[in-house]
């Protein structure tokens, strides 16, 4: 294969193409502090970092099979290269992988050890392939590697759907903030990882790995600059310990506190605005407000969508009635959203109905 290789220029210039991103996204990543992408978006740092990690072992990676492809010429020396190769994936492309993954939940700080523990078979058999020099244990690794991947899927599946509830406890405003997407990331890596075992010595499936590479550089890039930083700072965190109350009166109060604080003081139009920001306004915590929420079989996300759903009717009803021509999206930004395809999607939730056909049916009546 590396004989075709070497005399296929598209396919050198695609990989020299996919190292050049690599090394770019990582340095952007690492020395950029604005926000190209998403300008009004503050990413995560620590998502960051991880990330540019990443990128920085696609560019060592491309740069260490460099040597078969250009500098080694002997069947022994570019098998016993491809199985260090094999081993640098081990100890560094699997565990950043799945750390990006981690990263992108902010619900907690989940520990890494787990990711040690998962990653350390592979090492170890590829520790022992190398020092062999024999590929003899790949059946074994590749078996392996397939169960922690269906073990990281069903986890993942999981946590995902902690997040989801934690988003919605949290937080009315969920753009810039779901990470289901982080499965189109495992989904790709898993990909990659396929064709590079599986690949052989069809130089079709080299070109397809190296087209992957850049659809999941772009990605990753993408993802990490549009996802919105949610940790909580300490003197945050702090306010809230202090706002601890008797848990009774406080359940017992929060109604008459939410309709004098919020309600009637349309604090639910503010975007952005957060559990934490409401439970300091009404006196509370978010794990008191939060226990509210669910004794009246709801969450935060639905009590303040459903306010800013009812402030929309009540603005369109006024428009109709005054003969104004006033937008959807207007009238969906005067409610507090400030994206109008979140506005939408809450609106067919809470009606059964999409905004247009509901306007226009009020414009019949």
């Amino acid at each position: 294969m590396y004989d075709q290789i070497r005399v296929d220029p598209l396919y050198i210039m695609l990989y020299a193409v996919v190292t050049a991103m690599a090394l770019m996204a990582s340095c952007y990543l690492l020395f950029r502090r604005a926000n190209a992408i998403a300008p009004d978006v503050t990413p995560p740092v620590r998502l960051r970092r991880w990330t540019a990690g990443l990128f920085a072992v696609f560019v060592v990676n491309h740069l260490w099979y460099m040597g078969p492809l250009f500098f080694i010429t002997s069947s022994d020396d570019v098998h016993l290269a491809n199985l260090v190769g094999g081993l640098i994936d081990c100890l560094t492309f699997f565990p950043l992988a799945i750390i990006v993954l981690f990263s992108m939940l902010q619900d907690r700080r989940r520990p890494l050890w787990p990711v040690v523990v998962m990653v350390m078979p592979l090492v170890i058999g590829m520790v022992w392939c190398v020092v062999t020099c024999s590929d003899a244990l790949f059946p074994v690794l590749i078996g392996y590697l397939l169960l922690m991947s269906i073990g990281l899927i069903v986890y993942m599946v999981f946590a995902l759907r902690q997040y989801g509830r934690w988003l919605r406890d949290n937080y009315a405003d969920l753009e810039h903030k779901e990470v289901w997407q982080s499965f189109v990331v495992l989904a790709i890596i898993l990909l990659v990882f396929c064709i590079y075992t599986l690949s052989g010595d069809d130089l079709t499936f080299e070109y397809i790995l190296q087209i992957i590479l850049v659809v999941l550089i772009g990605y990753l890039l993408w993802r990490v600059e549009t996802l919105s930083d949610l940790s909580i700072p300490q003197s945050q965190e702090a306010d809230e310990e202090s706002t601890m109350t008797d848990e009774q009166t406080v359940t017992n109060d929060l109604g008459l506190l939410l309709q004098q604080r919020c309600i009637d003081t349309q604090l639910y139009l503010q975007h952005d605005l957060t559990a934490s920001q409401l439970a300091k306004t009404v006196g509370t915590n978010r794990t008191y407000l939060s226990q509210y929420f669910s004794s009246q079989g709801t969450t935060y996300n639905a009590y303040i969508n459903n306010l800013r759903i009812q402030h929309f009717i009540s603005l369109y009803r006024e428009s109709l009635a005054s003969h104004q021509s006033v937008s959807a999206k207007q009238l969906a930004h005067d409610s507090g959203y400030r994206s109008y395809s979140t506005f939408a999607l809450a609106f067919k939730q809470r009606t059964g109905q999409s905004v247009m056909a509901w306007m226009q049916e009020m414009q019949g009546n």
